[in-house]
């Protein structure tokens, strides 16, 4: 009979165990040194490995031969154990056994020695699932059981377990494997079974699993059904996932205000079969990367994409502003809920996409402050116009320049009062002359950062009107006139200047002055000064 490949699989020593060293050396050197402790508690999310890790405990504190903590697995026990034939080793489904009577019969067994193993190891799976009176039952015993028996509990929620059932066990947190380990893991099993597996395709399925390799090995197991090669394309039509360009193409429909586009998107993707719920879960995940990408420095070793993809998402979040993010996420997670409750999935989708691309038909927070960020911004978007209508706004010029002398003298007098409240540089412009590092570059997006300073202050924005910028690690060196900086000696006007970079670049910079590696005034020659100053005496001079 076919064993599936998570069942073939499943590691049968602690050096196998993936993603977990904190169980597994732990447990080891517990082993070597001969600290067993009689009741152990494994928690963490499905398929990180609780039960796998419980076999191998159970089989390690028995083994006839133990081999720097992991069992042989060719002793009479280890083998035994493997196959069923050692009664000692119980296993219960908390689920189907959480009774009173149940925990009673456990305890009257537990008084027995074993019948051939060192230890009796009663590995109760889902222990949460136990009534109060099991819990208060199986308290005694747990807290001084005979010296032949080991407890090992084994649970996904572990807030529903008694204070008194915790404090009595040894615990051990898994968390949840990486993507990386688990297309890593994924690969040697396709190798081992003759097939292939491209790593695109491994990543995918590591991501479908979400930090379960148990979930991830069944769905590998059913793409080899499908074919030996094993790609991206092949992981999609089995698992019926919806092509990423079909997200972008959706996130583009939400971003041009095109409910059209966006509709007709979903009507082709549910006329081939494409499951309304898993294509809301994708569109989530998808903002969720654009959200990342918007707010930390990098994201690159959260999201498990491809390189390409990655710097496709970068593109699309530095273009999208952050409440519009946020209101996606909000209206697909409030879609799919509805999706689970037994709403009509198409429905809710269509509804949930026509919110998106028309936030003034949404009255959540969420719509709410994305349409006050695009007034905020002065951005022309449909269903807004109204409302901007009633705001008055003066006309300013397309391109303000210093050359009127009463602008000048405005001008002036705001940089006088800013300098009179704050005399003391701020530590982000630093007054020194920091040199421009190899492999620094321009900002190109510095006109698009003016532009939204401009929203916020007429004055700093005409200011560094014809300044350029750098990137330099941490900093953004801007090239501009002195007096340009002294608008910025206000904190207030600082977080400005660096929130319409970071809303522009997606990245926090430090703010510092530009100066060039080499001054770009070369000294004057004293000769040359000292003919000057002669010809203006009436002195003749002779030049050659």
């Amino acid at each position: 009979m076919y064993k599936v490949l998570y069942r073939k699989w499943r590691p049968q020593v602690f050096a196998d165990v993936v993603g977990q060293p904190q169980v597994t050396i732990t447990l080891k050197n517990e082993l070597m040194a001969g600290r067993i402790a009689h009741a152990y508690l494994f928690t963490g999310s499905r398929g990180t490995g609780k039960t796998t890790c419980a076999k191998i405990l159970a089989k390690a504190v028995n083994c006839l031969d133990l081999h720097d903590g992991d069992p042989c697995g060719n002793c009479e026990i280890c083998r035994g154990i493997e196959s069923g034939s050692v009664m000692d080793i119980v296993e219960i489904d908390a689920a189907s056994n959480n009774g009173v009577d149940n925990i009673r019969m456990l305890r009257e067994e537990a008084n027995f020695t074993p019948a051939a193993a060192k230890y009796r190891v009663y590995i109760i799976d889902e222990v949460h699932m136990l009534s109060t009176g099991a819990f208060n039952a199986l308290l005694k015993t747990l807290e001084e059981p005979p010296e032949h028996v080991i407890f090992i509990l084994a649970t996904t929620e572990v807030h529903k377990l008694p204070a008194t059932i915790l404090s009595r066990c040894q615990r051990f947190d898994f968390r949840r494997i990486p993507p990386q380990e688990i297309a890593g893991r994924l690969t040697y099993v396709a190798e081992q079974e003759n097939a292939v597996l491209e790593e695109q395709a491994g990543l995918l399925l590591a991501r479908l699993a979400d930090g379960a390799l148990r979930d991830a090995l069944s769905l590998l197991d059913q793409c080899l059904g499908r074919s030996k090669q094993v790609t991206l394309e092949v992981v999609q039509e089995t698992v019926g996932l919806v092509g990423r360009d079909h997200l972008f193409a959706l996130s583009e429909a939400v971003r041009g205000h095109d409910s059209s586009s966006a509709l007709e998107t979903i009507d082709r993707l549910y006329n081939a079969s494409k499951d309304m719920a898993r294509l809301c879960e994708e569109l989530s995940a998808h903002y969720r990367g654009l959200m990342l990408i918007k707010t930390m420095k990098d994201a690159r070793g959260i999201l498990a994409v491809p390189d390409d993809e990655f710097a496709r998402m970068t593109k699309q979040a530095l273009s999208t502003p952050l409440p519009e993010i946020l209101h996606s996420l909000d209206t697909l997670q409030g879609a799919l809920d509805k999706m689970y409750r037994g709403g009509d999935r198409r429905v809710e989708m269509e509804m949930a996409l026509i919110k998106l691309c028309s936030p003034e038909l949404d009255d959540s927070n969420a719509a709410l402050v994305r349409r006050i960020e695009a007034l905020e911004r002065g951005i022309h978007r449909p269903g807004v116009s109204a409302l901007k209508q009633a705001i008055p706004v003066a006309e300013e010029p397309t391109e303000p320049v210093l050359k009127e002398t009463s602008e000048e003298s405005s001008l002036q007098e705001v940089v006088s009062e800013q300098v009179a409240q704050a005399s003391i540089a701020p530590p982000e412009i630093s007054q020194t002359k920091k040199p421009l590092e190899e492999g620094a570059k321009r900002l190109a997006e510095w006109p698009e950062i003016l532009r939204i300073l401009k929203e916020y202050s007429v004055a700093i924005s005409a200011a560094f009107t014809g300044s350029s910028a750098y990137v330099n690690g941490d900093y953004v060196l801007i090239d501009a006139k002195e007096m340009a900086f002294e608008l910025l000696r206000k904190s207030a006007q600082r977080d400005k200047m660096r929130e319409a970079i970071q809303q522009v670049t997606g990245r926090v910079y430090k703010l510092g002055p530009y100066r060039a590696r080499k001054e770009e005034e070369a000294e004057v020659d004293p000769l040359l000064k000292l003919a000057g100053e002669a010809e203006e005496a009436g002195i003749p001079v002779t030049r050659t």
